[in-house]
């Protein structure tokens, strides 16, 4: 039984003989010789027909075969996707030209070698579990996972695989990989950035929080600065009525001490001195009365000692009629005579060609210092320097006394702080400096320091 494609052949080349006869004209019908060679030589030619048409029907189904091959040869080389077949013991059996790019190992040796070998370590055991799924399983498996480059690189990999069976019948999959880094960074990219986004939220409010906590803070530091303001305000005014205040009481002592120098003092001298000639013109028999007036004569004495005394706490004339030196070698002397405490002066003698107040001002620091040297230090030894520097008069008391805490003296109240205060304030009324320093075993050193005038150094 012939099949219809061999008998649409046979037809066909009947029809080709036929036609070939009617080209070769009648002589070829007279010279056959009998029926059986034309029906022999009628199939043969028939065949041969066939077969022509049989080779040209067969070269044209090879190359269209050809082409398509080609054509599926080049969409499985070139195609944007790496395509392997894997065997059941995971051993690559086939990979096309972009599987290859991707892994960057060469087809020769890509073949045979185990693709778990290019799966990140961490990976491994997870990728291991995704083959067993698709060789037990049925339908498409996909999962995500990094592979390793033969350069040392990775990519994320986008994995599906399928069952199948190859040309041996041995069980195999196909697997298609894709090169989804692009899109993992996309989306890792997308969640920073929402993360950014959320963080710039919480910085935005917390900015808002914190201008609000500053504007607060700005119109408390402005209030604080008014307040401030109002502070030093009130202490320059403070300080100038100090400073008149002390400018009027060293007036008003001055003033008194002449008073009791010139009038008081003067008048009980001359009482004294009227006492001494009643005391002369007694007679001897009145010597009750002669007892009476030695006694009211020493008392008169010693009134003047105590207006004299007084007078020199208040504001000593020496200072004004002699100067500083001898003013302060005065008190030395009664300072050592009522406490004990030596004191070495030593005072160059320039410092009298100071102004009245400057010189003023460092008899009354001397003055308090050894004061309070007196009440508080238990010295035995106080030395008063008064030296000239390069650009100033500097005057340094020291004793060997008991220390103290200064900065806790400058913050607390009573006598001593106060005292402290009033030679520092005499100081700044002249222009001057004032500092105290006070360490264990090395007593106390108090430094007072006046400037030169605006002009030449010999003169302040």
């Amino acid at each position: 039984m012939t099949s219809p494609v061999a008998t649409k052949l046979r037809r066909l080349a009947e029809r080709q003989l036929r036609n070939r006869k009617k080209t070769q004209g009648p002589e070829a019908a007279v010279k056959a010789s009998a029926a059986d060679n034309r029906r022999l030589l009628h199939e043969l030619q028939v065949h041969q027909i066939e077969l022509e048409m049989q080779n040209a029907e067969l070269q044209t189904g090879r190359e269209e075969i050809e082409m398509a091959l080609e054509k599926y040869s080049d969409l499985y080389e070139f195609a944007p996707v790496g395509y392997f077949t894997i065997s059941e013991q995971g051993e690559i059996l086939e990979a096309n030209l972009r599987g290859t790019v991707l892994l960057g190992i060469d087809r020769s040796r890509l073949i045979g070698r185990r693709l778990q070998s290019v799966v990140a370590a961490s990976s491994r055991a997870d990728f291991a579990n995704f083959l067993e799924k698709v060789f037990t399983g049925s339908g498409k498996q996909t999962c995500e996972t990094p592979l390793l480059k033969s350069d040392g690189d990775s990519f994320w990999a986008d994995i599906q695989a399928v069952s199948a069976t190859s040309r041996t019948l041995a069980k195999c999959c196909r697997v298609v990989i894709s090169d989804v880094t692009a899109i993992k960074r996309g989306e890792e990219a997308k969640r920073r950035a929402a993360e950014l986004a959320a963080s710039n939220l919480n910085l935005q409010r917390e900015i808002e929080r914190r201008q609000g906590v500053e504007e607060v803070l700005r119109k408390s530091e402005q209030h604080q600065i008014q307040l401030l303001e109002q502070s030093r305000h009130m202490q320059e005014e403070l300080r100038h009525l100090s400073r008149q205040l002390l400018a009027a009481q060293e007036e008003e002592r001055k003033k008194i001490s002449r008073e009791l120098h010139d009038e008081i003092a003067q008048t009980l001298t001359g009482i004294n001195v009227r006492l001494s000639l009643l005391k002369a013109d007694v007679s001897r028999k009145a010597k009750g009365l002669q007892s009476k007036v030695a006694s009211a004569q020493r008392l008169v004495e010693k009134s003047v000692d105590i207006v004299h005394r007084f007078a020199q706490d208040l504001r000593p004339p020496v200072l004004d009629d002699l100067g500083l030196i001898p003013a302060l070698h005065s008190f030395a002397k009664r300072f050592l005579k009522e406490t004990g405490i030596h004191v070495n002066l030593t005072v160059f003698p320039g410092v009298e060609k100071m102004s009245s107040a400057k010189r003023t001002a460092f008899y009354r620091v001397a003055q308090e210092a050894l004061t309070n040297v007196a009440r508080h230090a238990h010295a035995s030894r106080v030395e008063v320097s008064i030296q000239k520097l390069p650009k100033a008069v500097c005057m340094t008391i020291k004793d060997d006394g008991q220390a103290f805490e200064v900065e806790r003296l400058w913050s607390g109240r009573g006598r001593r702080h106060l005292g402290l205060l009033g030679m520092r304030e005499r100081m700044e009324m002249v222009g001057g400096s004032f500092g105290v320093d006070s360490l264990p075993s090395q007593g106390t050193t108090i430094t007072a320091q006046i400037p030169f005038g605006k002009g030449s150094q010999g003169e302040c």
